[in-house]
């Protein structure tokens, strides 16, 4: 074994994997990067392949990595040979046998390799093969120059070892950092099994611009070709460039065939635009922008869409008239305590989302929020300054149900231990509230407090003493002769205190841990009369068992609950003792009430009893590693009837399947059945769906069907849905239903097409996954 100065042909094969795209990391300096793969760029939001598996060598392990090899850069070229014939006259060295060369990490083999060592010109012929820690690569042929960098392969094959792919080239000419392959290929699926390839007739790849250009392209799904066009251009590296995403399309019985073609331009390092013609059969063509930038410590993104003229709304006093949709997300950091926000969002009208939108929580709105704001954060404190403002869009809801605009609203908390057991806190804000009908004011809302701490192993007590006063300033009295500026002062008390015991049990043969948690909560706040104090933002909760230790049942400040009650509840778990993994609990409890409350609910729907309030249990049991089980319960001793009454259990297979059922009842509220799963059928296909029904009014809520098949380097997906195109309001009588299909193929590691619905699959089904 000789050593030999250094020769780049092993540092040149690499060449040959360029075909495929590097795969685009985000930056700290510059927006995240385009990832793109035969000239259809993703954006880095895009990207969400399904899982790859691993497969057979495409080439199989030429040679071991010698243990301590270093850097390729830093070492020198070790050759191995059978044979040697040197001519020092014509300064030729040919290594015949079993030749090896070696650098630091790289590996070279071949049957034959001549070198001339003053023109620097080599031919390495018969078997020629190559290795690194990315790479894997055969050739029949390579010859070149070291000393001019300009190389030439021949029938090419090679597995990136990195990232899953493999494919070849008839042949490869490399002349420094521009390379062109002809007759190139590349898949991610096994070279037996060839689910997908890209082909292209000629690749010329620029390593310095981070540019490569194909002719002559085309994808091949088994032996039908899907895609062809005959030029594009892509990335290398993690620089974005100009060009087109990946489309999406989809079906709505509404919309009709629809269709998103997005087209990228990379105009700064620092920001881009996407422009998004939706191309609707039914509808006719929305065109949406993405704007997004970054200067420094500022950063956001501007999207918009618009349709004008609609001649086809299905309202009528919408037809002919401009729909759009704008949304403008803005972040700037100050330093380590302050940033700003601003997130304004804004439709057309009440009926945008309706019409238009592709994902179930949009549809679902009532309201659309913005807002800006201020905040900052030290040790013990937090505190914002925000506007914000609503947009009603659900044509259903009345304009005066419109949240009223807060212009502006400031909070400032402070909470701060003082020695070992205490704590000094403040809860603060003042609001102005703005309506175009309803009558405005301001107020201020102040709570400072004083809570104790004390704790042992095996209980707790926390009493707690604080001060709530509010102060209003009203355009109008909330009745005649009532007060323009009313306040209200109240002291709240509260005493928690909680044991814990713990003991070792057998259940079926196991060896657990069963605690029980017993718990109260006092809470005394005298009665203050709210006959002028208006409703602006405050609303009943609904009771939970949490909501046992709560000092208000209100959200808001508008409405401060009278209490002079006791919470009793207890708790009863069940613990693995060596991983603490929880396999069952049980709580129940309810509140007493020593006084009956007087301050009234804010919405009629919300019962109230003067002895007490429901009982409430929650019950969650993992009666395997498969099956899981929940429910809760709330039964009213006054009317001795249940108030809500839920269950849920779920089974997960073996093999990555799972059904999920569950039923929900609310009193004169909803009561549904909730059915899905995910079946697999075999390794490669399985069944999605979802099913949910009101029993009230026999009738379906959305009911969602399709097929997956996936292989290591391919998947597709079909679904059809029957759906609600707004909010269930508690009746079907009036609601419009609409019906979709969703094709979406993946082809792993080259991108996917057709509409995604991950958000509707992860929203419908728990504990779906890819």
């Amino acid at each position: 074994m000789r050593t030999i100065p250094r020769l780049s042909l092993l540092s040149v094969c690499i060449a040959a994997a360029a075909a495929h795209p590097a795969t685009a990391q985000t930056g700290p300096a510059t927006l995240p990067p385009e990832a793109s793969v035969g000239g259809l760029y993703v954006t880095s939001q895009s990207p969400d392949p399904w899982v790859f598996c691993r497969g057979p060598d495409a080439i199989a392990p030429f040679a071991p990595v010698r243990p301590g090899a270093g850097s390729p850069e830093t070492s020198e070229t070790i050759i191995d040979f059978d044979n040697l014939q040197a001519d020092e006259e014509s300064g030729h060295s040919i290594f015949e046998g079993d030749v090896q060369l070696e650098r630091g990490t790289q590996w070279l083999g071949t049957d034959r390799l001549v070198y001339v060592h003053e023109e620097e010109d080599y031919l390495a012929e018969g078997n020629v093969r190559y290795q690194d820690a990315s790479l894997r690569m055969l050739a029949t042929r390579a010859e070149g120059n070291t000393g001019l960098e300009v190389h030439h392969l021949d029938q090419v094959r090679y597995q990136l070892l990195s990232q899953r792919g493999n494919g070849g080239a008839d042949t490869v000419d490399v002349r420094g950092v521009l390379s062109t392959l002809h007759g190139a290929s590349f898949s991610t699926c096994d070279p037996v099994d060839r689910k997908w390839e890209l082909r292209a007739r000629r690749l010329d790849l620029d390593q310095d611009e981070g540019e490569g250009v194909a002719r002559g392209v085309t994808v091949r799904v088994g032996n039908v070709p899907v895609l062809y066009t005959p030029w594009l251009s892509f990335p290398l590296d993690d620089r974005r460039k100009t060009g087109f995403l990946y489309p999406t399309v989809g079906y709505d019985n509404e919309l009709g065939l629809d269709l998103f073609l997005p087209y990228y331009l990379n105009l700064a390092p620092n920001y881009d635009l996407t422009l998004t013609p939706r191309i609707m059969s039914r509808r006719g063509v929305m065109l949406g922008s993405e704007f997004r930038y970054l200067f420094g410590p500022h950063s956001g993104t501007v999207e918009a869409w618009y349709l004008p003229s609609d001649d086809k709304a299905r309202d009528p006093a919408l037809r002919g008239s401009d729909r759009y949709e704008y949304r403008i997300g803005h972040r700037t950091v100050f330093n380590q305590q302050w940033y700003g926000l601003a997130n304004v969002h804004r439709v057309s009208d009440p009926r945008y989302f309706e019409d238009f939108s592709v994902t179930t929580a949009d549809r679902e709105r009532a309201f659309l929020e913005s807002n800006v704001g201020l905040y900052g954060r030290g040790r013990y404190w937090t505190t914002s300054i925000e506007a914000r403002d609503w947009q009603i869009t659900d044509a259903l809801i009345a304009d005066s149900a419109e949240p009223f605009m807060e212009l502006p609203r400031l909070r400032f908390n402070y909470d701060r231990p003082l020695g070992d057991y205490l704590t000094v806190g403040l809860r603060s804000e003042a609001v102005g509230f703005r309506h175009d009908i309803r009558s405005e004011g301001s107020r201020l809302d102040l709570k400072p407090y004083l809570r104790a701490d004390f704790a042992g192993s095996w209980w707790f007590l926390a009493p707690q003493v604080a001060y709530r006063h509010t102060q209003y300033e009203l355009d109008a009295p909330v009745r005649p002769g009532g007060d323009t500026s009313p306040s209200r002062s109240v002291p709240i008390y509260s005493v928690d205190g909680g044991l814990f015991f713990d003991r070792d049990v057998e259940w079926f043969g196991r060896s657990l841990i069963n605690t029980l948690e017993p718990r109260l909560f006092y809470l005394r706040v005298p009665y203050r009369d709210h006959s002028d104090i208006p409703i602006f933002d405050t609303r009943d909760l609904l009771f939970s068992f949490p909501q046992l230790f709560r000092d208000n049942r209100f959200s808001g400040a508008d409405r401060q609950a009278d209490a002079n009650q006791l919470a009793a509840a207890v708790t009863t778990r069940l613990f693995e003792p060596g991983s603490g993994r929880e396999l069952g609990s049980l709580a129940v409890g309810r509140i007493n009430y020593f006084d009956p409350p007087r301050i009234p609910p804010t919405s009629p729907a919300t019962v109230l009893n003067d002895s007490g309030s429901f009982y409430v249990v929650d019950a969650n049991v993992a009666v395997s590693d498969r099956w899981s089980f929940g429910s809760s319960y709330q039964w009213d001793p006054a009317s001795e009837r249940t108030q809500l009454n839920t269950y849920r259990i779920r089974y997960d297979f073996e093999n990555g399947g799972l059904v999920n059922a569950a039923y929900r009842y609310r009193r004169d509220l909803l009561e549904q059945t909730d059915i899905s799963a995910v079946y697999p059928l075999s390794p490669s296909w399985r069944l999605v769906g979802r099913w949910a029904y009101s029993l009230p009014d026999q009738s379906t809520l959305d009911a969602t069907a399709g097929v997956e098949w996936q292989s290591c380097c391919m998947a597709v997906r079909v679904l059809g849905r029957h759906y609600l195109r707004g909010r269930y309001t508690g009746n079907l009588d009036n609601a419009e239903k609409g019906n979709a299909i969703y094709f979406e193929l993946e082809l792993k590691g080259l991108g996917s097409f057709g509409r995604k619905t991950d958000d509707l699959l992860t929203r419908s089904i728990l504990g779906y996954t890819r």
